[in-house]
């Protein structure tokens, strides 16, 4: 009886194969669900594969399905199940999107915030964010929305600042009730650079780098130094944002560019 038991048990596991991205440090399970078999509604299973002691390991999940109107859909988790916008994941699907054959250079593709266009040029990946339509003021600090929201707060050494503690304080305030915000602390480095740091909701720690973090971040910083393009270090590694600033204070043309690497590849029962 234990034998049959164990073989029906056995049956029950389906072996999946899946990719490990990294972009700046924000590293991702990918899944080539073109098939549609992986159940996005198993939000335990979600979690249980991103989880650094008992899975694999990441900040997200992304699976890549087909589109009837698009190279390909992106469909993102967030560790914990939550889902959103992910820039850094993004790229990492345009890159994965390519080793699977899908594009050759540019692609159109859809994520949860709608559609977005990519290119990829040598090592780096070029993301088309979406337009942000306002900057809102929170006392001295900013909220923007760029796919996901954010909470920007400039600091003056950020190397040192209690980026969990702080972060929780915000990500948890009752104005973002009840789904919380990211929250990011950013340094002026120069005219055109700054230092991001990240708390981000869905992971509930500091990361190593989040795309529509720094996106944000790039936007925020425009409100004191306009500059066509803003050079982000995370502690990662480096990226860029371009942007065209209207007249009536919404950015345009929003493009997050930075490198996406694939880490390794396996097989995992589920």
């Amino acid at each position: 009886m234990e034998e049959f038991l164990s073989n029906v048990f056995k049956l029950l596991l389906m072996e999946i194969k899946f990719y490990k991205y990294q972009g700046t440090g924000n590293d991702f399970v990918m899944i080539d669900d073109r098939a549609e078999k992986f159940d996005k509604s198993n939000l335990d299973l979600i979690g249980r594969l991103c989880n650094r002691k008992f899975g694999i390991g990441s900040d997200g999940l992304i699976l890549i399905r087909n589109h009837p109107e698009y190279d390909f859909e992106m469909i993102y988790f967030n560790a914990d199940g939550s889902q959103s916008m992910c820039g850094n994941g993004a790229r990492c699907a345009v890159a994965f999107s390519a080793f699977l054959g899908i594009l050759d250079g540019t692609t159109t593709f859809l994520a949860i915030d709608g559609e977005h266009k990519a290119s990829l040029e040598g090592d780096l990946v070029h993301l088309r964010m979406g337009n942000v339509k306002k900057v809102e003021l929170r006392e001295k600090d900013y909220f923007i929305h760029t796919g996901s929201p954010h909470h920007i707060r400039f600091v003056a050494n950020v190397e040192d600042y209690l980026v969990v503690d702080e972060g929780k304080k915000v990500r948890y305030d009752e104005i973002y009730r009840p789904s919380g915000t990211n929250v990011n602390f950013v340094q002026k480095l120069s005219e055109d650079q700054i230092y991001v740091r990240t708390y981000e909701r869905g992971v509930e720690d500091e990361t190593l780098s989040c795309g529509t973090g720094v996106t944000a971040a790039a936007i925020a910083f425009a409100q004191h130094q306009l500059q066509p393009t803003v050079k982000i270090k995370t502690l990662g590694g480096n990226l860029a944002v371009k942007f065209e600033a209207k007249e009536n204070g919404s950015f345009e043309n929003v493009w997050l560019i930075g490198p996406a690497e694939q880490v390794f590849q396996g097989n995992i029962e589920i």
